[in-house]
């Protein structure tokens, strides 16, 4: 098989879109390439087992479950990336972990629960660490067929296209997207620092996917990302996204959580304002 031929990143969003045949050697693609083929491949992987019918357990809760599609496809991406990064480290939602001088960490689908329940807001998604900086994250949503790429070597792309610079916007114009687990409702410090920054908001989605929903603040489809102690594999691929759009990402600690915050700057600065009930 050959190398990426000239024009690099661009030329593989065409093929993937497309749907025509890579042709490629993934040990001689840029990382944005191998990011954007394995999240697309996950994606597709996922999408067709679906259809052929799914094993379905839970993990912690009978809203925390795990598909065997989940472990498919992770278990592809690892392959991939044993082969086409031998040096990397490995991080994935579903258990596989493995040292190395840069970590790949994997949602191999993520929004499950939306997924083995037939709702479209689920996705693939991945991102690249080289120590604690943030390298660039990807997310493919296949329920609507959009690949989103974003890192620091390049501004954040849907399907091949430059998104917009985000405008920096107050929050009460925006939405806001969130959630709170059904048992966390007690907790007044998490209940109450949410409630206020939604009421500080012109509405509020819950929609399920954290990569998702990061992708839609990237491309100003939502407003401001709030959620509270939130795992690597459903922040940094969408962090990413946003960043490279053009928004600000912040992570702070209060009232015993730790708080993650993404989209236009003035709206992120007013949304910790109210979780800190400033």
């Amino acid at each position: 098989m050959r190398p990426f031929a000239a024009g690099g990143y661009r030329w593989l969003v065409s093929k993937i879109i497309t749907g025509e045949p890579e042709d490629t050697d993934s040990s001689q693609s840029t990382d944005a390439e191998l990011a954007a083929y394995l999240v697309r491949r996950a994606g597709d992987l996922a999408a067709r087992m679906r259809l052929d019918g799914l094993t379905v357990a839970r993990k912690t809760s009978v809203s925390d479950v795990v598909s065997d599609a989940d472990k498919a496809a992770e278990e592809m991406i690892v392959g991939v990336l044993a082969s086409a990064r031998p040096d990397d480290g490995i991080i994935g939602e579903e258990g596989a972990k493995a040292p190395g001088r840069r970590t790949w960490v994997i949602d191999p689908v993520d929004g499950t629960f939306n997924f083995v329940s037939g709702l479209p807001a689920w996705c693939s998604a991945i991102a690249l660490l080289d120590g604690a900086s943030l390298v660039l994250g990807a997310v493919y949503q296949a329920t609507t067929d959009e690949l989103w790429i974003g890192g620091r070597d390049h501004p954040t792309t849907l399907n091949g296209t430059d998104l917009p610079p985000l405008q920096d916007r107050p929050l009460h114009e925006l939405a806001i997207s969130t959630y709170l687990h059904p048992t966390k409702v007690d907790d007044v410090n998490l209940r109450d620092g949410l409630l206020r920054s939604i009421a500080a908001a012109a509405s509020v989605r819950i929609i399920g996917s954290g990569s998702v929903e990061l992708a839609a603040v990237a491309a100003g489809r939502l407003g401001v990302w709030l959620h509270a102690d939130t795992l690597s594999w459903d922040w940094l691929p969408g962090a990413a996204l946003v960043e490279h759009a053009g928004g600000t990402t912040e992570v702070f600690e209060h009232g015993g959580h730790r708080w993650h915050l993404a989209g236009p700057p003035t709206a992120v600065a007013q949304a910790r304002k109210t979780v800190l009930g400033q």
